[in-house]
């Protein structure tokens, strides 16, 4: 791992133009990139990440010239949206280039294409001068990176170079939006919250359809440790009422008090909702290191950010301990 910095940002741009792959840092969680326009590279990432072909990567880029590189055409929907949200943790999916490799859209039409928020990125895009094919910098399913250890732990001997811009700031992947019409679909949510969204564009946000685009990471099985994730309701946890936790190899992610016997792992994450989505991969990941082989993790309330929370949760989890003390499968293992 390197430090982000003058020279380690140069030394990585390097690496890219020769076709190698590189670990960087945005606000929302870190990257494994490659250049857009360099299929062999691009074919990389998901060898590396044992990623399925058919799940698209994310673009990012620096500013509008790159933009242009990438999208055909960018509609006055889409206009507003970045207006309003770049940089920052959007995903605009539009109309592909020509030039755009197929490796990156998975064969579509479309492209998914965002300006990260955060100055290591930006950085990195402006030295190479050119796009940046994206997914988060992790093996594929695993919980997302949010440090550039995390990064290490799952990619150790597979990339090159790996910079360590510090924890990413939101600890949530960004929001994905198709803006190719008049009214935004969202296909993916995340840090930027729908009423946010339909604020900006001026229409309310439609449910995808049979006819949307395949989103990068909306696969139904991902995000998910290596050990058994159940979620649970807060009431429960506020009665003390969680069969299981508290015996050996139990594990607990949780904001309300727990006053029952104590698991050999927890994790209290304390304040806003925002607050446990930024702590929440990291929490995951930390159990598993920590040994649990199984993890209770309390929901949120499923509006605003813990909508997104709630998605990442459901796709990581294989039961939901509601607030009646019943138990269901979610159909996700």
């Amino acid at each position: 791992m390197r430090k982000t910095s003058a020279s380690s940002i140069r030394a990585a741009a390097e690496l890219l133009r020769a076709g190698g792959l590189v670990v960087f840092p945005t606000e929302t969680v870190y990257g494994l990139g490659a250049r857009a326009f360099d299929p062999a590279a691009v074919r990389r990432i998901f060898r590396v990440k044992e990623r399925p072909a058919d799940n698209p990567l994310i673009v990012h880029v620096a500013d509008e010239k790159q933009l242009a590189r990438v999208v055909r055409r960018v509609p006055p929907l889409a206009r507003r949206l970045m207006n309003a949200f770049w940089p920052g943790p959007l995903t605009l999916i539009l109309e592909k280039a020509p030039d755009v490799p197929p490796a990156v859209t998975a064969g579509q039409r479309t492209v998914a294409v965002r300006m990260p928020d955060h100055p290591a990125a930006l950085s990195l895009l402006r030295t190479l001068g050119e796009p940046i094919a994206a997914p988060s910098a992790n093996r594929s399913g695993r919980p997302s990176p949010t440090t550039a250890a995390h990064a290490l732990k799952d990619l150790r001997g597979r990339v090159a170079v790996i910079l360590d811009g510090g924890p990413c700031r939101n600890g949530l992947e960004s929001a994905i939006v198709d803006a190719r019409g008049r009214r935004p679909v969202l296909l993916r949510p995340g840090a930027i919250t729908a009423a946010a969204i339909t604020n900006r564009a001026g229409i309310p946000v439609a449910a995808p359809g049979r006819d949307s685009p395949a989103a990068p990471g909306a696969r139904r099985r991902h995000y998910a440790p290596s050990c058994r994730v159940i979620l649970v309701a807060p009431a429960l946890l506020r009665r003390g009422r969680v069969t299981g936790l508290g015996l050996p190899g139990s594990g607990l992610v949780h904001r309300s008090p727990w006053k029952g016997r104590r698991p050999a792992f927890a994790r209290r994450l304390r304040g806003a909702v925002a607050a446990y989505a930024r702590g929440l991969f990291s929490a995951l990941r930390d159990a598993e290191s920590a040994g649990a082989s199984t993890l209770f993790v309390e929901t949120v309330p499923d509006r605003g950010v813990g909508r997104a929370v709630m998605d990442r949760l459901r796709r990581a989890a294989l039961l939901l301990e509601s607030p009646d003390g019943r138990t269901r499968g979610l159909g996700l293992g």
